[in-house]
Formats: C-alpha cells, sequence, structure tokens
C-alpha cells in the first residue's frame, strides 16, 4: 500500500576457496570465483496495467537492466521477488481495474503493458541457471497462483495456503526467511472476515480503498485543497475498547483523507471495484467512520467490526506473535513498525532460528542489526522499491544481495543493500554474521 507509505527510505566476495566472502565494490553479483551462492532480493516493482498511472513507468528501462545484469551474473543462484509484483491496487478510484472483464487479463495486460520486464524475467526463468522465486505482497494479493504462472510459466511460488501470504526460506537456509511483510499491518494484511455478507469470500483489506483514493489523488495532480473536509468525529465517552479502536481507526482515516485530497465529494460513488467479490461502486463515506452525536456510538459501513477481529485475522494469517489492536491500528502508516516487526516476529520468538530477514512493502530501504532471543546476531534488511516517485528521490531502485558463509570458521554471511539509481550501483549499507 505505497501511497499509505508516503515518508523516509553486494558485492564481490572471497575466492571459491574456503575463504571469507571480499567485497568487490564494483560488481555486486560477483563473489570473486566460480561457485552459485548469492540471492539476490528484489520487491516493490508495481508494475501497472497502464502506463498513464502506473507508479512504475521511467524506471522500467533501469529495472530491464538490472534484471539483466542479474541473468548473466555467474554467481548468483536465486532471484527473489518478495512481493507488489503484479499491481492491482495503485489504480485511480474512478477505473474499472478489469475493464469488465476478469483477472487473468487484468495480468495479461500487465505482461503486455511491462513486456520488457517480463521478457528479462522469462529468460532467467528459462534458463535455469538462477532460481526465481515470487511471494505474494499486499498490492497482489489475491492475484492467483495459476495467472502468475501464465505471465512468468515455471517461476517457483511459495505461498501459504492462505490466498495472499507467502514466506520464502532460500534453499539450504533455514535461517533466512523473505516476505513482504504485510501480514502484520492492520490496513494490509489478508481480512477474510470483513465484508463477507457484501462481497462473499473477499479478503480485500481497507488499505485497498486507501490506495485507489490515493491514486486518484495523484492522478488528480496532487491538488492541495480537496473538495469535501473529514467530518469530526470525537472518542465516544462510554469508554468502550472497542469504540476507542475505532476512533483511533477513524484518526487513520482523518490523516489519509487530509494527506490525499481529492476532488470529489466524500458521497460520489467514485470507486469503481468489480473485483473480488466487490461489486459496483463506493463512496469514501462508506469506509470513513461516522458519528450522528459528539461523544457518541462511533460506526461504519464497510469494514465494520474491524476493530474487533484483528486477532482471528491474525490467527487466520498465521502471525505467530500477537500484535495488540491499538498498536496494529496506530503503527500501520510508519515503516518502523514493520521493521520492529521483523524482530518480534522472528528474532524475539523463541519458536524462531531465523537469524536474516528480508521484507519489502514498507518502500524505505535499510539494514538493522539487533540480536536474537539466544542474544546471538540477527539481521533485517528492506529491499526498497521500483517506484519512479519515492518519498526520498535516494531511496529508489533497490535491491538486497546475499552472500552465505563458507565452510570455514572465519567465514560470514554477508547482506547488503545497493540502490541502482541512475544506473550506477551504489552500496547504500552491509552486515554480516555468521550461523
Amino acid at each position: 500500500m505505497n501511497v499509505f507509505f508516503v515518508m523516509l527510505i553486494l558485492s564481490a566476495f572471497a575466492s571459491c576457496t574456503n575463504s571469507a566472502p571480499k567485497d568487490a565494490e564494483t560488481d555486486p553479483f560477483s563473489n570473486g570465483g566460480n561457485e552459485r551462492n548469492m540471492i539476490v532480493v528484489i520487491s516493490d516493482m508495481h508494475l501497472g496495467a497502464d502506463l498513464a498511472y502506473a507508479e512504475c513507468n521511467k524506471n522500467l528501462p533501469s529495472l530491464e537492466k538490472m534484471l539483466y545484469r542479474i541473468k548473466a551474473a555467474p554467481n548468483v543462484s536465486e532471484l527473489v521477488i518478495a512481493g507488489d509484483l503484479l499491481d492491482e491496487w495503485f489504480v485511480p478510484a474512478p477505473i474499472d481495474t478489469y475493464q469488465g472483464k476478469d483477472q487473468t487479463d487484468f495480468v495479461q495486460r500487465i505482461a503486455a503493458t511491462n513486456k520488457g520486464v517480463f521478457d528479462a524475467l522469462n529468460s532467467i526463468i528459462q534458463e535455469k541457471k538462477i532460481l526465481v522465486t515470487y511471494v505474494p505482497g499486499n498490492h497482489d494479493l489475491t492475484i492467483s497462483e495459476a495467472n502468475v504462472d501464465l505471465v512468468l510459466p515455471g517461476i517457483n511460488q511459495k505461498r501459504d495456503p492462505e490466498l495472499g501470504l507467502g514466506t520464502y526460506y532460500p534453499v539450504g537456509y533455514p535461517e533466512i526467511a523473505i516476505e513482504h511483510g504485510h501480514r502484520y499491518n492492520f490496513f494490509c494484511a489478508p481480512d477474510p472476515i470483513s465484508n463477507q455478507d457484501i462481497a462473499p469470500g473477499t479478503i480485500m483489506p481497507p488499505g485497498y480503498f486507501f490506495t485507489r483514493i490515493g491514486a486518484l489523488y495523484v492522478s488528480q495532480g496532487h491538488p492541495a485543497e480537496g473538495a469535501d473536509i473529514v467530518p469530526v468525529i470525537t472518542q465516544n465517552t462510554s469508554g468502550d475498547e472497542s469504540q476507542n479502536l475505532l476512533f483511533e481507526y477513524w484518526k487513520m482515516w482523518e490523516w489519509t483523507l487530509n494527506t490525499f485530497k481529492i476532488q470529489n465529494k466524500f458521497d460520489e460513488k467514485i470507486i469503481v471495484t468489480n473485483v473480488d467479490g466487490f461489486t459496483g461502486a463506493y463512496a469514501v463515506n462508506d469506509v470513513l467512520p461516522f458519528q450522528t452525536t459528539p461523544g457518541g456510538f462511533i460506526d461504519v459501513n464497510l469494514y465494520k467490526g474491524i476493530q474487533d477481529s484483528w486477532l482471528q485475522r491474525q490467527a487466520h494469517n498465521h502471525v505467530p506473535v500477537n500484535i495488540p489492536a491499538y498498536q496494529a491500528i496506530t503503527g500501520s502508516a510508519i515503516s518502523t513498525e514493520a521493521d520492529n516487526q521483523a524482530i518480534t516476529q522472528y528474532f524475539l520468538n523463541p519458536d524462531s532460528d531465523v537469524r536474516i530477514v528480508v521484507f519489502g512493502h514498507t518502500h524505505v530501504p535499510t539494514i538493522k542489526t539487533s540480536n536474537d532471543h539466544l542474544g546471538q546476531k540477527a539481521i533485517y534488511a528492506n529491499s526498497g522499491t521500483w517506484i519512479d516517485h519515492n518519498s526520498l528521490d535516494t531511496t529508489a531502485m533497490n535491491f538486497v544481495v546475499i552472500t552465505p558463509q563458507y565452510k570455514d570458521a572465519a567465514s560470514h554471511t554477508f547482506v547488503k543493500l545497493y540502490s541502482f539509481k541512475n544506473e550506477v550501483v551504489a552500496l547504500m549499507a552491509e552486515d554480516s554474521l555468521r550461523f
């Protein structure tokens, strides 16, 4: 849900003998030897079906070049796409996403619109020297396995049994976990509970509607003033926990609508859906909590009761360590909350042996070091994004490279974060540890 995250932001190693990898700054995809052992992680490409509004447009030629560099690299063993490859969310609200057809046609249009990128990915897949793995993100939450395979035949997909989620542990490295990171976000995690009477079988979370509105704001040229104002509501004086949570949920909507001001009244039925069980069009007022009496009962039309079902959603989405609803709601727009969840869910979780975690989702590339529940060093990395306009211009076109350790005791596993801005590889951050 990149519009909800408008905010901040390997190189060559040792020889093929059992010596520690050393940094060869000129080539992030070389380990200095002949062994294929490097894992490249890229995410948040946000490829759209129409370049008139797609978030990745100007960066497409650079993305193609990067993919062909990866293909030509003799030391890369895996390329992992950590979600938000196919963008079903960033579509201006009045546009019919499927154009009266279906998801299969939509995905095929994305592949045709971004032919160079798909040609590059398919050439890597078909060559079979590099294993290409895809895990879902929130923007491709409902894209089916069959439709991904339709445009990327032979790609390795790592999915949970539940649609919209997946975690990948690279071959032979159970200490490394790669996922998009949206399962921990209140507004982006699959929601199979809300709106079932309106859209049977839907899993679309409210972030979908945020993003449709945000995409409209962008398509309207970032207007300084909107056509409507957010009606003020006040906290319910009853002290009821559910009402307090719904008030916090409203505050997030208030922030969003005051940030992404649109030139439409909130009662206009402008959000055309026809996806994932939803039909017809909805107004901003359909998703915005409301109150008829100051200090009185707060209600909402779409996502009624969402503040009370978070625990159930987390169980469905296989979240190992429960996140309190208040924390999940209030932290949903803060990129560091996703970073903190990597630490909580993996490193501080006594049931986890993972030492390296890579997320996408926030578009803020970073590497952070902490200790796990056994006091061992652990590394979290975020793989950033490839959209044309990120919150900080310096953070675009990112990727992570993991080079596993060799057998000798001095060797370390390296995690490096790069930028390809202006088609120049630049090392942004790095760290290492030994399993």
